[in-house]
């Protein structure tokens, strides 16, 4: 039901003038607001005590970031419930992911935020202070109401949550095992690592198009072109995914000489990431064009442009001296092993004798299937790799997962695996012989490409730490579950959105 109550920003602007116009003083709340309870009212209530007209504006849907299957309640019911509470004259849904333009449309006398924000150390993620700024700016003054505290995350996860019933049995033991600065701790020592990420470099073309139907010569699909996007892939997605929580990453990689694309490689790179290339002869660097149906964004075909003999025996070599004389220098070594070429049977030798704490993914894909394993690495601290990545290197297709595991581990003499399962989580195990199964925490997916490899980076990152095999599970999960909401490689797993997934899972 949309009542008067409810306005968009234009409209209470107006509204908002006139009151204005009879000496009345505007006091402003803004929230996500989802679950209203006791703790919402008597903040709406100590709020209009502060003034003569209160306003409420509510986080919209798509910026709500409050972890899987948040908002419970869509922002139109959120605005309902609020609208019914008496002491509130108008509500309104915001246009953008914070209050900072909203507040320079209403200019309000008093700003009003909640007691848990007064601190500026529980404001990770910066909002605060730069709404604190912008009321400066408009003359507003910014207040805090003092009562009761309730998390409506919390409430939701124990008493509303949208998970199924084995996810919700999970997060209940894994509470009880490890607490939210448990977790959020380990992401932030992240930060003091040094990492090198070594791997091949792919260029991910999606084209987007519109299915017209048969052609009428022959029997195939004739397709409408749309548009297209372009991103690094490969290992430049891990390093950008690791830049994000890492202090200091070096990429090392091969380009194509002939259609290198190194300005939009460099240009798509993060700031604290220093890239070291080598050059393929007569080759290009290798681009995988997808054929999208714009709609439903199911993938039609692939083509690879690739030319996957690697680098010729002088380049190789002079790859090999290059990481002898500087793999010591690294806290991480991630070898990002697409089976593309880059990585050569002597390159993975240098990196199992000589890296210090080595993660490690060789992907089976249809480029590679059949002629790449990963036990061309003789040494591994980590591995992460497919369900069915494992069995086809242990040439086992229904077989159970753990004594496999165990086979792996001890050709690599590897202590941890974690064996990823799509929407049926992740297998963990540690140097003790333990197993850890952990569900997947999302079931809306828009693009399972670059899912493994988000996992890859936070987990590789966390392994170096010594983080239990509980939390690589745990972390990986989290990773995953944020990399399949976005096309493709568009935007890499940042740390704020980690910790925020975390902790609305954690309550």
């Amino acid at each position: 039901m949309w009542t008067p109550k409810i306005v968009d920003l234009e409209q209470l602007q107006k509204r908002l003038e006139y009151h204005r116009s009879r000496k009345q003083s505007i006091v402003h709340c803004h929230g996500v607001f989802d679950l209203l309870h006791i703790g919402h009212i008597r903040h709406f209530k100590q709020a209009k005590h502060m003034g003569d007209v209160l306003v409420v504006t509510i986080t919209p849907d798509r910026f709500v970031d409050k972890g899987p299957h948040r908002p419970a309640f869509p922002e139109a019911l959120r605005a309902e419930a609020i609208a019914s509470l008496h002491y509130v004259e108008y509500v309104a849904i915001n246009q953008w992911p914070t209050a900072e333009e909203t507040l320079r449309i209403l200019r309000p006398d008093v700003y009003v935020k909640g007691s848990e924000f007064k601190d500026n150390g529980s404001d990770k993620t910066g909002k605060i202070d730069r709404e604190r700024m912008v009321a400066e700016e408009i003359g507003s003054k910014v207040a805090f109401t003092e009562d009761i505290v309730f998390s409506s995350s919390n409430l939701i996860n124990r008493y509303l949550s949208g998970f199924p019933g084995s996810l919700n049995e999970y997060l209940t033991v894994f509470r009880r095992r490890f607490s939210i600065d448990d977790i959020l701790s380990r992401i932030e020592h992240l930060s003091r690592l040094k990492v090198l990420v070594i791997g091949d470099m792919i260029l991910d073309e999606y084209q987007y198009c519109e299915a017209m139907g048969l052609s009428s010569k022959d029997p195939m699909m004739a397709l409408k072109y749309r548009s297209h996007d372009l991103f690094a892939g490969g290992v430049a997605s891990i390093a950008n995914h690791v830049a994000n929580f890492a202090h200091e990453v070096t990429l090392v990689s091969v380009l194509g000489e002939r259609d290198a694309h190194e300005s939009f490689v460099r240009s798509s790179l993060r700031d604290n990431i220093t890239p070291v290339f080598w050059m393929q002869p007569q080759a290009p660097t290798t681009v995988k064009r997808r054929f999208i149906e714009v709609y439903s964004l199911n993938k039609l075909f692939e083509i690879y442009v690739m030319e996957d003999s690697g680098l010729p025996e002088d380049r190789d070599k002079d790859l090999g001296n290059w990481l002898s004389d500087n793999v010591g220098r690294y806290d991480v070594v991630i070898a990002a092993d697409f089976g593309h070429g880059a990585l050569s049977t002597a390159t993975a030798g240098c990196l199992s004798e000589q890296a210090g704490f080595l993660a490690i993914n060789a992907q089976a894909n249809a480029g590679n299937r059949g002629y790449h394993s990963i036990t061309k690495y003789t040494r591994a601290c980590y591995a992460c790799m497919a369900e069915h990545e494992l069995r086809l290197e242990m040439r086992d297709k229904t077989g159970p997962l753990p004594p496999m595991m165990e086979a792996l581990s001890r050709r690599l003499a590897c202590g941890r695996i974690v064996v990823t399962r799509g929407m049926k989580g992740c297998l963990a195990t540690d140097n003790d012989g333990a197993f850890v199964e952990v569900p997947a925490f999302t079931n809306r997916v828009v693009d399972r490409v670059g899912a493994g490899d988000a996992f890859l980076s936070l987990t590789s990152l966390a392994a170096a730490q010594g983080a239990p095999v509980e939390i690589l599970g745990f972390l990986g999960s989290c990773a995953g579950s944020l990399a399949v909401g976005v096309v493709g490689n568009q935007k890499p797993l940042e740390k704020l959105s980690l910790q925020k997934y975390v902790t609305a899972l954690m309550k």
